[in-house]
């Protein structure tokens, strides 16, 4: 009953070589009828080139010789017009006193073996993929101990493979970022979503590369955590070309607020030239005198205020690194720099701001050039005047900043493009068409969220949202 249950094929042999039991599964696959197989040689049975590639009949006497079960090996077979099929022998000596037979035992592993193909190909194709990405692609265990990492990671980071094994990620990190790190890949560790991060990476030369990290867990067929996958991108170029970008919408920026710097400089210049020919009138009383020269202090002072702001703007930013600024003072300070701008298109400001100070971390240079964007789009869609207003309210999860007109507003279709590289149906009606697409991109940077809503000749609001990680100093 056992014989005929099992899913392989059996044969019991005696030591004349003869077949003296054939079960179901060998008379099936064989198309024979039990009659057709017992007393019958393996000669008449088996194909000569299973017999010939194995020297099956010489292995049988062995066993029958020495009493011990042959380990088998596999056998490839084709008939003419049939698929080829890969079978595993074992032979198996039945002992009564003396080897009396040897039991035959073939099992078709055919489809085990085509599948083991596939996987051996499956992994192949996945290891010169991660043998020749550009990335960094680097396992770790539950711990944060580095397993594997790619010859792209090894490159940038100008580690081998043995110098980095098992050593913590996080000792390559700066301690700043470290502790960040560290969370996210805890977060892994206990099966949380997928979370993207950027960090420092320290080389083994001491040189800071920045990086931004996918991390994922790798899990078993059980779904239970083995290690951590991790997938960074060098940003160096990226920020290299990012920071060309801002500086070119600087500049654009600037062009747009010309005609109100030049009128901001020119009436101090005036007040001066005025006070200037009083002062050279030798029969004006001391206090009139005293009066003009404090006027062209003043004056003075007012332009020398005005260059300050514009060239602290236009200038690249010194620092790309992130540093706590107040968030209410930098809005102030963002709209003295558009207020001669709003008057001359006879457009009112108003700002809605907490009244204590509202730190934030971030990096200031990008956040005043996000602001002054949204404030220039929004004068510019007002050209017959209106009010330009600013609301910022601080929640526990996060800081808002709503920059609302009462503008001509943006087509319904145009919405959801408004973003995009030199779109032409935004707002903005000056500069490079990159205002609202490289404020986007600042936004993501900070980890936050930007929107929009607008009724075409109503006006528009365009809100941004910063979540707590990025508010919150962890330091």
């Amino acid at each position: 009953m056992l014989l005929e249950a099992i899913p392989s094929s059996v044969l019991l042999i005696d030591r004349d070589l003869r077949v003296i039991s054939a079960n179901r599964n060998f008379l099936k696959r064989g198309y024979l009828k039990e009659s057709q197989a017992l007393g019958r040689s393996l000669e008449e049975l088996l194909p000569p080139v299973i017999l010939d590639s194995i020297k099956l009949t010489d292995e049988i006497r062995k066993v029958f010789q020495g009493r011990d079960p042959e380990r088998g090996a596999r056998i490839t077979y084709r008939a003419p017009g049939v698929p080829i099929k890969v079978y595993y022998y074992r032979l198996l000596p039945i002992i009564r006193g003396e080897v009396k037979t040897v039991m035959l035992l073939m099992d078709d592993v055919t489809e085990q073996v085509r599948l083991h193909e596939k996987v051996g190909e499956v992994e192949r194709h996945l290891a010169s993929i991660v043998e020749s990405a550009g990335e960094i692609i680097m396992s770790m265990d539950n711990e944060g101990r580095i397993l594997t990492m790619n010859p792209a990671g090894q490159k940038i980071l100008g580690y081998t493979q043995d110098e980095l094994e098992g050593g913590f990620f996080h000792r390559h990190v700066p301690e700043e970022d470290r502790k960040a790190m560290v969370r996210v890949i805890s977060d892994a560790k206990l099966g949380k979503k997928p979370e993207a991060a950027e960090s420092d990476v320290v080389t083994k030369e001491g040189k800071s590369i920045h990086v931004s990290w996918a991390v994922s867990a790798m899990k078993d067929q059980h779904s239970r955590t083995k290690g951590i996958l991790a997938v960074g991108r060098d940003l160096t170029q990226q920020r290299m070309l990012e920071a060309e970008l801002f500086q070119s919408q600087k500049l654009s920026a600037l062009g747009v607020m010309a005609g109100g710097i030049a009128h901001e400089i020119r009436n101090p210049l005036a007040i001066c030239s005025s006070a200037a020919q009083f002062l050279m009138d030798d029969h004006i009383s001391k206090e009139f005198r005293k009066e003009c020269m404090d006027k062209i202090h003043e004056s003075i002072h007012r332009a020398s205020v005005t260059i300050e702001n514009v060239l602290r703007f236009a200038r690249p930013g010194v620092t790309r690194e992130f540093t706590k600024i107040d968030l209410s003072g930098l809005i102030l300070e963002t709209l003295a720099l558009v207020d001669n701008q709003a008057k001359i298109q006879k457009v009112k400001m108003k700002s809605h701001l907490p009244g204590d100070p509202v730190t934030i971390k971030c990096i200031r240079s990008l956040i005043q050039q996000l602001l002054l964007n949204l404030f220039l789009n929004a004068i510019e869609a007002m050209p017959d005047g209106g009010v330009l207003s600013v609301f910022m309210e601080s929640r526990r999860k996060e800081v808002s900043i709503r920059v609302t007109d009462t503008g001509h507003g943006i087509d319904g279709d145009k919405l959801d493009r408004i973003f995009d590289p030199f779109f032409a149906g935004s707002t903005a009606k000056t500069g490079s068409g990159l205002g609202l697409s490289i404020s986007y991109s600042i936004v993501r940077q900070h980890s936050g969220a930007i929107a929009v809503e607008s009724v075409a000749g109503k006006g528009s609001t365009f809100t941004v949202r910063l979540p707590l990680s990025v508010i919150h100093d962890t330091g």
